[in-house]
């Protein structure tokens, strides 16, 4: 899916009325099937971009066009359409926390099913081979019939990662992917994200606070500072020097030292509380 922004200005979902944009005068072009990584410092706009492009955001400025469409001048049946060809991964999944893992993958063919198949998948699940090789892929197979809210950060992260391999869309939108992953996992994930796009020929973009990761995986780097586009460049041109000027006074971000928000995903899991099934 080819996505176009003309000069697109957008303010952050929880940012006051008349508060600065926090992507300001963005001209991008990304072409059908390109796997993209966005890097920037804390603030830099990398997930008021993502919102943009996951018509989520409506642009305060500018016009947006996916697949060769304005989303926000569509009828609402027809922005529900083109959300369904739109697969977006928050940092943080919104995974109902007594529901069972294999539910919460299948959910990622929501958008292609109809509303009787929808409700039934809640208590049958029509594909656990399929949701089981999803998983398999991000090493969590072993999870398939836990309950949500007994898995770590990590492990929920990657759940809300396996459930794009088996949804139908042709554009997956990646926030933060790796912010609770350990290094290992990290790079399992990215590959695995990577591979499969290519492979389906999805457009990929992934927002990264982990600069070296996304140099030694995605051929596309575009760099974010304040809102504004530092660089668009194949990763083989990102030099030192630019990411000196992108990450100044966030030196920490670019040696790749874990934000305060984020937590790693521990090797073993902290005990869940207890509650009660119905």
């Amino acid at each position: 899916m080819e996505l176009l922004l003309e000069g697109v200005s957008a303010r952050h979902p929880a940012a006051r009325p008349g508060a600065t944009p926090a992507i300001q005068s963005l001209h991008l072009r990304i072409a059908s099937g390109e796997q993209v990584a966005i890097i920037g410092p804390s603030g830099a706009g990398k997930t008021t971009l993502l919102q943009v492009l996951a018509c989520a955001l409506p642009p305060s400025a500018g016009t947006f066009h996916t697949g060769g469409l304005n989303p926000w001048q569509l009828p609402r049946r027809a922005l529900q359409r083109l959300r369904g060809r739109l697969f977006l991964a928050p940092q943080v999944p919104p995974l109902p926390p007594r529901q069972r893992v294999v539910t919460s993958v299948l959910a990622g063919r929501l958008p292609a099913m109809g509303l009787w198949a929808s409700v039934r998948s809640l208590f049958y699940p029509s594909d656990i081979p399929g949701a089981y090789q999803a998983l398999e892929r991000f090493d969590l197979a072993d999870k398939l019939f836990e309950r949500v809210d007994r898995l770590s950060g990590g492990e929920r992260q990657r759940v809300g990662l396996a459930r794009g391999l088996l949804s139908p869309a042709s554009l997956w939108l990646v926030d933060e992917p790796l912010s609770a992953l350990d290094p290992t996992r990290s790079r399992m994930a990215i590959r695995t994200l990577v591979d499969e796009a290519h492979a389906r020929g999805v457009t990929l973009i992934s927002t990264l606070h982990q600069v070296d990761v996304a140099l030694a995986n995605f051929p596309r780097i575009i760099g974010l500072r304040d809102g504004a586009l530092a660089f668009d460049l194949p990763s083989a041109q990102v030099t030192r020097e630019l990411l000196a000027r992108l990450y100044d006074q966030y030196e920490h971000e670019l040696r790749g030292e874990v934000p305060v928000a984020e937590v790693v995903e521990p090797s073993v899991p902290s005990q869940p509380a207890v509650m009660h099934c119905r």
